[in-house]
């Protein structure tokens, strides 16, 4: 009996049978983890890139505008952001700020620094102030004396489908600078349109007589006249109301 528990023992100790399934169970749940984890991290970049297009598209938009822009426009650009970030709830916000560098003192130099023109922002954030403006400074591209540049951000709450590696719900925030193309100028409303507030349309309107989609008035800088046909006392460009 002693001789026969023996055999099957040596046997059972010989027997390689069941080790891949074996080997399998102890190193599939290893693997899943780790697919898992890489698709999550996967998803995030994914969607920080759908994020940085759509924030390009609206900035390219915005470059190309040669008609003055108002509160609806805004709207529906955050509308479009909606469709392009593919969300289906409220948690995508949006900002869009006009910044104008100009000299100091008597222009010499490469000192300046960034005026806020105007900022309108939807969803949770804040139109930006001459303050915020101070702050991103250091963010800010380089431009020539009277030269505008948009500054579009966004901002997409992001929900990861699993709860892996601590990974929680956070904001994709981006930002992009983009100088006007057809025009010197991004003009919106009731703030830099000639109204008689801080900012006026020195007769270059959002853009020229030639330019696409038509334009506030004739683009007489050359002149350097404004709509009326009254001198700017410059060169046109975008500059303060005196009054």
């Amino acid at each position: 009996m002693s001789a026969r528990i023996k055999n099957l023992m040596s046997r059972f100790t010989r027997d390689d049978q069941g080790d891949i399934t074996l080997e399998a169970m102890i190193v599939l749940p290893a693997l899943l983890v780790i697919l898992a984890a890489s698709w999550v991290y996967f998803d995030v970049m994914r969607q920080h890139s759908i994020s940085q297009k759509a924030n390009y598209t609206i900035g390219d938009m915005l470059s190309r505008e040669t008609e003055m822009i108002d509160d609806a426009y805004i709207d529906n650009a955050r509308n479009l952001l909606f469709h392009l970030t593919q969300d289906q709830g409220d948690n995508v916000d949006l900002r869009i700020t006009v910044v104008q560098f100009n000299k100091n003192g008597n222009g010499s130099g490469n000192t300046g620094s960034y005026e806020l023109v105007w900022s309108e922002a939807r969803g949770d954030w804040s139109a930006l102030t001459q303050a915020d403006i101070t702050a991103y400074t250091p963010q800010m591209p380089v431009l020539a004396p009277g030269d505008q540049s948009i500054l579009v951000e966004t901002r997409d709450w992001y929900q990861p489908a699993l709860d892996l590696a601590g990974l929680e719900a956070f904001d994709i925030g981006t930002y992009s600078f983009n100088r006007p193309r057809f025009a010197p100028q991004l003009i919106f409303e009731g703030v830099n349109d000639g109204s008689g507030k801080k900012w006026e349309n020195n007769g270059w309107g959002n853009g020229d007589q030639d330019a696409p989609g038509g334009s506030l008035c004739n683009n007489n800088a050359e002149n350097a006249t404004n709509c009326d046909g009254s001198s700017t006392g410059g060169n046109g460009k975008g500059k303060k109301n005196s009054a």
